[in-house]
């Protein structure tokens, strides 16, 4: 089972930034082989997606994102990254890391398919 740790949430104010970590451990499969992103869950909405890295390294954001948030990956820290500046009250949410051991297929991949972490808060007031 693999097993994700999400670290790295707070409270900043708007224009403030945050790097969120995603530890990822008990992987099966070569970490290159990995569909791996971050969503978040806004207060009483649903959950949707942040960024996504295939396994080419290519790399998706959603456009309320773009510009502002950069996914990335450390293979020998075994780590997922989301840096996040410019941050807005909208921002404000749990993040989720997860992954999923195939090459990403949209964003349906990791919700629908994916392995989770407990999630970290991130608050940013105005």
């Amino acid at each position: 089972q693999v097993h994700l740790v999400e670290s790295g949430g707070g409270s900043v104010q708007a224009g403030g930034s945050l790097r969120l970590s995603c530890q990822i451990s008990n992987q099966p499969y070569d970490w290159s082989l990995y569909c791996m992103g971050w969503f978040r869950q806004p207060p009483g909405q649903e959950r949707e997606g942040v960024a996504y890295i295939d396994t080419d390294g290519s790399k998706v954001y959603a456009d309320s994102v773009k510009g502002r948030f950069t996914i990335s990956k450390d293979r020998g820290k075994k780590t997922l990254y989301l840096e996040m500046n410019n941050l807005q009250p909208d921002d404000t949410g749990i993040y989720y890391c997860s992954v999923r051991g195939t090459y990403c297929l949209g964003w349906a991949t990791l919700r629908d398919l994916g392995y989770w972490g407990q999630g970290t808060q991130v608050t940013v007031s105005s």
